[in-house]
């Protein structure tokens, strides 16, 4: 006989079935890409989630009615009201949710069917966080990028950034975390989410791309000295990742890569000896050189990445 368990759904074998849990999801928008913001909002409410779903969109200047989806119940648009930048209207959106859980999605990202009902039953099995895979748009291509993994450890995010741990994947326990507004330019502060998460418990991972992230306008994508900026913050804050030779020579790569961008050659220099110390192999360093030299232009490199499904 079934039986239904308590605030919950039937279990036909007598056991608890945990409720479904309310969702709150998270979108900054700075208001100039209205078409992608309507795009990311509509399909997060197209998610067939049997729970409570609503949607916070954090933006300056963007009227509920442009978003073009139904205002009345589970949409709000809010002004930014801590510190202006990404992590400020994170936490602006994390604090005017009344939700069990609390989910990220960038306004020129798109989740794609099923993502929100499969991470939550992955925490449901025990975690705190999750992330998914995730498929990398770039002009027509669309790239894949997997884990390989059903956990994600705080020394595989300091080995590598992991770029399908992507901010628009991420979904938590509200309460349990919040965005650190002290990120230079906002640089950063999602893999310093992910990697705090981690310390906390390993990440729960579903590894099918469920998560599509468009590159290409950003308007991170070349900002090279907000880069450094959050390079450097990152490995003031988390020294760990100058421990492991792997993650130490690709962080300082980048570092080189990016002075090597903004035409300071003697600090591409710099960085580009300290990557070779730290690993050989890294191929960052010969990059940056390159760029350094004039050899090859910064933007060339990062369009051949970008279409590969990689970054710099």
């Amino acid at each position: 006989m079934t039986r239904p368990s308590p605030g919950g759904v039937p279990c036909p074998r007598g056991g608890v079935t945990r409720r479904p849990r309310s969702v709150g999801v998270v979108i900054p928008t700075r208001g100039d890409r209205p078409g992608p913001l309507r795009e990311a909002v509509e399909a997060v409410l197209a998610q067939d989630y049997p729970g409570r779903l609503s949607v916070v969109v954090v933006a300056d200047g963007v009227p509920a009615g442009e978003v073009g989806v139904d205002t009345r119940r589970r949409l709000r648009v809010l002004p930014n009201t801590r510190t202006p930048g990404l992590p400020g209207a994170r936490n602006t959106g994390i604090a005017a949710c009344d939700t069990d859980l609390v989910a990220f999605c960038d306004d020129d990202d798109v989740w794609l069917p099923g993502k929100l009902a499969a991470q939550a039953r992955a925490l449901d099995d025990g975690g705190e966080f999750a992330s998914c895979g995730i498929e990398i748009e770039y002009g027509r291509r669309r790239v894949p990028r997997l884990a390989g993994a059903s956990t994600v450890t705080a020394a595989a995010l300091a080995r590598s950034r992991m770029v399908m741990v992507h901010s628009s994947t991420f979904l938590f326990e509200r309460g349990a975390l919040w965005a650190d507004e002290s990120a230079p330019a906002g640089q950063n502060e999602d893999w310093d989410l992910a990697l705090r998460a981690a310390k906390r418990r390993p990440i729960v991972n579903v590894d099918r791309p469920l998560v599509r992230v468009r590159w290409g306008g950003s308007h991170y994508a070349t900002r090279w000295a907000d880069r450094i900026a959050g390079l450097d913050w990152m490995l003031a804050r988390h020294p760990e990742l100058a421990v492991d030779p792997r993650g130490a020579a690709r962080v300082y790569g980048q570092l080189a890569f990016s002075h090597a961008a903004l035409g300071h050659r003697r600090e591409a220099v710099r960085w580009a000896a300290r990557t070779f110390a730290a690993r050989l192999g890294e191929p960052r360093a010969p990059i940056a050189l390159a760029v350094a030299a004039g050899l090859v232009p910064a933007p060339a490199v990062l369009s051949l990445l970008h279409r590969r499904g990689h970054g710099i």
